[in-house]
C-alpha cells in the first residue's frame, strides 16, 4: 500500500522541511517534492508532520498499569500513551514480589504483539535491585541483592524482552549481574541508588550506558562527591533520563544536564503512573496508595511516586525551557531513546525507517498517529 502525506511541516533530525513524505507498507520510501501519483494522499492540513514518541520509562497509564498483569491493562496502556504522541513504549515494572514481577514479565511477552495503541517493544524492569536509602516510591521490603540468579528468577525464558533495567550499581552482585546484561541487548541504568561517583564509574565501566530518571533517586553532584549525577553528566556513552514536567527537576536543573550531555544524550520520559490522564484522586503504584492533586502525584509520606506527565507535554516544555529548536526537543523523544535502545529503524523520519508517524499542531498537541503506515 502506497501513502504520500501532503501539506505538512516535516521534522527531521536536523531540520523542519515542507515536503511530500512517502511510505510503502510500513516504511518511508521518499522525503521529496514530487507529487503523488497512484499514491493514497494524507492531508496533513499545515501541522507538523514528527516521528513518533519512544516512552522507555511508563508505569501505567489511564487506569491500568504494567504490574496488572492482563492484556486489557497492557492495552489500555497502549492505546492512552498513543494520544500523547507515543508509537513505541516500553512498560515498566516496579519492585514488587518477585512472583508479581515475573507475572509481569510473562504478560507482555505474550500479549506485546497483539496490543492496539503504541507499540510494545519489551519492558524495562524498574527494581527490584535497589537501594533502601534511595527508595522514591519502591516498596524497600521487596528490594532484593542483583544476582543473576535473582534476575532469572522472575525473568525466567523471557530475556528477549528485557530492553532496559535499572539498578543500583553499589549493591553486592551488581557488577556481575551488568557484565551478563551487556551481551543480552539489555541496557542497563543506574537508578535508585546510593552510589559513590566511583562505584557508578565502575558500573558505567562494566557497561552500564543510562542513569533512570536522573536527579531523581540518585547521589547529587556536589563539588567534593560527585555521585550518581555527575558521572551520568560527565560520561560520553551514558544517556541521561529526564522527567520534564516541571515538578520532579526545576527546569534550570534540565538545562546544566542538557549543555553537560549534549542534545543526543538527553531522554525525555514520562514515568507515568495509572492516574496519567485521570482526574485528581486516589490511585495505586504497586500496593501503595498515591494522592494526586495539581499535577502531581505522592505518597502519603509527600514522595513523588512517579508522574502523571503525557510525553507531548515534556515535549513541549523542552522546546520552551531548554532553548531547543523545536526538532531538537522533539529528538529528545525519538531519535535519543531509540539510538539508546539500538533501534535504527525507530525514532527518525528518514528513507527506510518505519513509518511511526505523529501529527501536532503549534501546541504539540497530538491530532492523528500512524504506526508502521498505518493510520491509528
Amino acid at each position: 500500500m502506497k501513502k504520500c502525506i501532503v501539506n505538512g511541516k516535516i521534522i527531521l533530525h536536523d531540520e523542519i522541511v515542507e515536503k511530500n513524505l512517502f511510505i510503502e507498507d510500513d516504511k518511508i520510501t521518499e522525503i521529496s517534492d514530487r507529487q503523488p501519483t497512484d499514491e493514497d494522499v494524507i492531508d496533513a492540513k499545515g501541522q507538523y508532520v514528527a516521528p513518533g514518541f519512544i516512552d522507555v520509562h511508563t508505569h501505567g497509564r489511564g487506569g491500568s498499569d504494567t504490574m496488572y498483569p492482563t492484556f486489557e491493562d497492557l492495552n489500555t496502556i497502549s492505546k492512552a500513551a498513543l494520544k500523547t504522541g507515543v508509537t513505541t513504549l516500553l512498560p515498566t515494572t516496579m519492585t514488587m514480589p518477585v512472583n508479581d514481577i515475573a507475572k509481569a514479565v510473562e504478560n507482555i511477552a505474550v500479549y506485546k504483539d497483539k496490543v492496539e495503541g503504541a507499540q510494545v517493544l519489551g519492558t524495562h524492569l524498574e527494581g527490584p535491585f535497589f537501594n533502601k536509602k534511595y527508595k522514591g516510591a519502591q516498596p524497600e521490603e521487596c528490594m532484593i541483592l542483583p544476582t543473576v540468579e535473582n534476575y532469572l528468577s522472575f525473568v525466567k525464558d523471557h530475556q528477549d524482552i528485557i530492553r532496559k533495567i535499572s539498578i543500583a550499581p553499589e549493591l553486592e552482585h551488581s557488577i556481575e549481574l551488568i557484565e551478563y546484561l551487556n551481551d543480552k541487548n539489555t541496557v542497563v541504568s543506574l537508578g535508585h541508588t546510593n552510589a559513590t561517583y566511583e562505584e557508578a564509574q565502575k558500573a558505567i565501566d562494566a557497561g552500564a550506558t543510562s542513569g533512570t530518571h536522573t536527579f531523581n533517586a540518585m547521589t547529587p553532584l556536589t563539588h567534593r562527591a560527585p555521585g550518581v549525577v555527575g558521572a551520568v553528566m560527565i560520561n560520553d556513552s551514558v544517556y541521561a533520563e529526564l522527567i520534564l514536567d516541571g515538578i520532579h527537576v526545576n527546569f534550570a536543573a534540565a538545562q546544566a544536564l542538557l549543555r553537560t550531555k549534549g542534545k543526543d544524550k538527553l531522554i525525555l520520559i514520562t514515568d507515568s503512573i495509572e492516574a496519567a490522564g485521570l482526574p485528581d484522586g486516589t490511585y495505586k503504584l504497586g500496593n501503595q496508595p498515591v494522592y494526586v492533586k495539581n499535577g502531581e502525584a505522592r505518597l502519603a509520606n509527600g514522595a513523588l511516586a512517579g508522574s502523571i506527565a503525557n510525553m507531548n507535554d515534556c515535549v513541549r516544555n523542552a522546546y520552551r525551557h531548554l532553548g531547543l529548536t523545536l526538532n531538537e526537543a522533539v529528538n529528545l523523544a525519538s531519535y535519543n531513546p531509540a539510538q539508546s535502545l539500538h533501534e535504527d529503524l525507530l525514532g527518525e523520519i528518514k528513507v527506510g525507517n518505519y513509518a511511526d508517524i505523529i501529527f501536532f499542531d503549534e501546541d504539540i498537541r497530538i491530532q492523528q498517529t500512524m504506526i508502521k503506515g498505518q493510520m491509528k
